[in-house]
């Protein structure tokens, strides 16, 4: 699978080389050009990009030397990937750290897990968003998400005990086949000595789910080697109620749209009594997501939700300022 092959394979960009191009004149011969600088290189894919941009069939690489690359890709996500260079560096090589945000137990108001979040360190600090978002267009997402896997689960090793939870995000749609591509975490989970039961794997908020069977896929085989699974944002986009019921998650988060103010708003309380009640049917734990303020928190605790998350119970930081939380 060509996806499999790209897949965790470092993309290097010189300041001058040869950019060859697949297809251009309706062959399958190499069409090559010498570039001398960045600029040079940026310019000449932009007005390829436009003049082709109804030939998805062209496909380019990038060399250092007069030899014909093995690994093409498309025009657009080449020239992505020479105007985001600097950040593609960063994607690929750049040191990433794990922040953590505690999770609590609502009804015995204990500490029960973290949530692991990705960050930059070092001279090139930059939003967790813009990463993905230039991962995305630059055709490195998966290896994105694959390092940040690695990341929650060292920072785990490092500062959470046993017994403690770690929620860990993920892309579904990186993942093309489970059983292979998750093996990297599971040697990971291995090396490091993790308890499997300790970790559940969330997908993130941002991705929008259209194969809800290769979900189901994901889930089962994150449950067959012993660990817990999430689904994030229920009540908005894809993760409606009735998803409940076909993924049958460990674990769902409320979208934080319904918890903001919701001691204040009584169809937000309405609802978030609808997916309590069917969560507890499907013994699904739920876990309310963005708590700011007591009154929320309160509110949450009295309808019988399990977990709560949130600015108000504790931002998302540096692992060593978390080791000795007291609750």
């Amino acid at each position: 699978m060509k996806k499999c092959t790209e897949c965790g394979v470092s993309y290097k960009i010189d300041t001058s080389g040869y950019l060859f191009i697949e297809g251009m004149n309706n062959e399958s011969t190499f069409t090559e050009y010498e570039y001398s600088s960045f600029q040079e290189l940026e310019d000449y894919l932009k007005t390829l990009t436009i003049d082709l941009k109804n030939r998805p069939e062209v496909k380019a690489a990038l060399s250092s030397e007069r030899v014909k690359p093995i690994l093409l890709t498309s025009l657009p996500v080449l020239l992505e990937r020479v105007k985001n260079r600097d950040i593609v560096q960063v994607i690929q090589t750049g040191e990433l750290i794990g922040h953590i945000q505690p999770i609590i137990d609502l009804q015995n108001n204990q500490l029960f897990a973290f949530e692991s979040l990705l960050r930059t360190n070092g001279m090139n600090q930059m939003p967790p968003g813009q990463l993905f978002q230039v991962a995305e267009k630059t055709g490195l997402l998966s290896m994105l998400d694959q390092r940040a896997r690695e990341v929650a689960i060292q920072t785990r090793r490092k500062y959470i005990k046993k017994g403690i939870k770690s929620f860990i995000n993920f892309l579904p749609s990186t993942i093309y086949n489970p059983e292979f591509c998750l093996q990297h975490t599971f040697h990971l989970v291995n090396k490091y000595g993790i308890d499997p039961s300790d970790l559940v794997f969330e997908v993130v908020e941002t991705e929008k789910i259209e194969d809800v069977e290769h979900l189901q896929k994901v889930f089962i085989t994150y449950k067959k080697q012993g660990m817990k699974v999430a689904l994030d944002d229920v009540g908005s986009g894809f993760s409606t109620i009735d998803m409940l019921e076909l993924l049958h998650p460990d674990y769902v988060k409320i979208d934080r749209s319904y918890i903001d103010h919701c001691d204040q708003d009584r169809q937000k309380q309405k609802f978030l009594r609808e997916v309590q009640q069917v969560a507890q049917d499907l013994n699904i734990e739920v876990l309310a997501e963005g708590i700011e303020r007591m009154e929320e928190l309160e509110l949450c605790r009295d309808l019988g939700m399990n977990l709560a998350q949130g600015y108000f119970i504790g931002k998302p930081k540096a692992g060593d300022q978390y080791i000795n939380l007291q609750l």
